[in-house]
């Protein structure tokens, strides 16, 4: 989740608090080896990792929030731009105050879908062509909204048709982090639909939170997984058959700092990013946690986790840091 200057303050001076709160930890075998940082990103240019997503080859796909930039990352650190969003005249993004590429997922067809954040008109999904291009609008989103992660579900049919993910079906669900709210959109594109609300996704207002609610967001098991910042829980959402949220139900809680996360497998098993305290912990289906990667280990302030079979992914945005360092970071998963 992207924070900017007028917000680091106040988050620095937490971050004593935030090591003291972290949630439960549990002590055993480490859970993920040979961490190993496989790229170096510029900050001065923007190059801020806010989310990712992995391809099959095991390239892993990143918005750089501040450059609105999408990237292609290979395993051996070789960046290629892909796509950048356009410039906003006078952005007044809630909580950021400039236009930021945040949320990414990606169609089995290898189509990219981002959310731009912009406090304009621009703000929404956009869609990014698998060899890059010029990326397109396909849903408009609340300007006085924060679009934070997004994933697809391809299997999606009962609302908008198309079952079979070549034609193009599928939903696509995005955490907006200031509503509190988590919009449904069709794949290829329309009207959003305010698909799950109520006060387990909504921030807390300063100095209680940061006014960010609803932040990572992923598709596992027929349900919609969202992380909550403020709140410091992980949420389950479970959709209907037909195709509306059931209730809300907290998996997790004193997660603090809680930015994106991903699953370790088909289980409910969860890999965590605590941006704050440069932390990704591990947080089992009962709720237990434990750290497992560190600050010692390269990360700087990470935003996101993916896996994707033998490898674990961590993108670090380093935020806050006096000297920056920006990074995709690999790791090894245990078991």
């Amino acid at each position: 989740m992207s924070r900017l200057t007028r917000l680091a303050a106040a988050a620095t001076a937490t971050v004593a608090l935030t090591v003291l709160a972290s949630g439960p930890t549990v002590a055993g075998e480490p859970t993920v080896t040979d961490p190993r940082v496989v790229a170096h990103f510029d900050f001065a240019a923007g190059q801020t990792p806010e989310n990712i997503v992995v391809g099959p080859d095991g390239s892993a796909y990143v918005t750089f929030a501040f450059a609105r930039q999408v990237a292609r990352v290979d395993k051996n650190g070789d960046t290629r731009i892909l796509a950048t969003l356009p410039v906003v005249e006078n952005p007044m993004t809630p909580v950021i105050g400039m236009a930021a590429a945040m949320g990414i997922t990606r169609a089995h067809d290898g189509t990219l879908y981002v959310t731009y954040a912009t406090g304009t008109s621009e703000t929404g999904v956009w869609r990014v062509d698998p060899d890059g291009g010029a990326p397109v609008r396909i849903a408009q989103l609340p300007a006085d909204g924060f679009p934070n992660a997004l994933a697809l579900d391809e299997t999606s049919e009962a609302r908008w048709g198309s079952p079979r993910p070549e034609a193009g079906g599928g939903t696509l669900y995005v955490a907006d982090s200031v509503h509190g709210t988590v919009w449904s959109v069709p794949r290829q594109g329309g009207t959003p639909t305010a698909w799950a609300t109520g006060a387990a996704l909504q921030p807390l207002a300063p100095p209680a939170g940061l006014g960010v609610g609803a932040n990572g967001l992923k598709f596992h098991n027929g349900a919609v997984r969202v992380s909550n910042t403020d709140r410091q829980t992980l949420l389950r959402i479970p959709v209907r058959a037909d195709e509306t949220a059931g209730p809300v139900e907290t998996r997790a809680t004193g997660l603090t700092w809680i930015d994106d996360f991903g699953f370790t497998g088909k289980g409910d098993t969860v890999l965590a990013a605590l941006i704050m305290s440069d932390d990704v912990t591990l947080v089992r289906p009962d709720g237990t946690q434990e750290i497992v990667l560190t600050e010692q280990d390269g990360l700087s302030n990470p935003t996101s986790v993916a896996v994707r079979g033998k490898t674990v992914y961590v993108t670090s945005a380093s935020f806050f840091k006096q000297v920056p360092d920006p990074n995709l970071l690999l790791a090894t998963p245990k078991g």
